[in-house]
Order: C-alpha cells, then sequence, then structure tokens
C-alpha cells in the first residue's frame, strides 16, 4: 500500500485529526514505514505453526457475566459530558 496525500486526507477526515503542513511529510513517511513493516509480516513462513498458537496452554478462567448498576457513578460521568440524555453520550455520527 502506498501512503500519498491523498490517503492522508482521507485518514485525517476519518480520525477527526488535522495534521500541521510542517509535519505532513514525516506523518507520511512514518505511516509508510510502518505499512512496509506489517508487509514484511506476511512474508514469515508459518507453515507448522497452529493457527491457535498460544504462549499458555492454560485456558482463561471464565467469571459470570452479571451486570451492576451504579446511578450515582453514572451521573457524575455524565455531568462532564458536553451532550447528554436518559444516561447515555450523546456524539455526533462518525461512519460514512
Amino acid at each position: 500500500m502506498h501512503i500519498d496525500e491523498t490517503l492522508l486526507q482521507r485518514l485525517e477526515k476519518l480520525s477527526y485529526l488535522q495534521i500541521p503542513e510542517e509535519h505532513r511529510a514525516e506523518m507520511i513517511s512514518q505511516l509508510s514505514e510502518i505499512v512496509s513493516f506489517v508487509d514484511n509480516l506476511a512474508e514469515l513462513n508459518t507453515d507448522g505453526v497452529e493457527a491457535t498458537f498460544a504462549m499458555s496452554d492454560t485456558a482463561t478462567r471464565l467469571r459470570e457475566d452479571t451486570g451492576c448498576v451504579d446511578r450515582a457513578v453514572n451521573d457524575d460521568i455524565l455531568a462532564h459530558a458536553p451532550h447528554a440524555q436518559e444516561h447515555f453520550f450523546i456524539v455526533p455520527k462518525i461512519i460514512e
């Protein structure tokens, strides 16, 4: 994948970030380096490696999934939100 100015502008739009003009060339260079590194991972020979490989054979302990609500904590958190309604944050739509 080639990182260019057009892709950087799209990433800015999707992430709601603004990259200053003096940092754009450096950002393109760094993103290109990251993508190049990930491309190198695709070249690794994984023949004979199980898809479920893990460092430990012990399973993760499970617990009962029970919900609990402390309205005081919710109200304290939502008090700092710019927009909230019915115990939920109101945020702008970000999906295109």
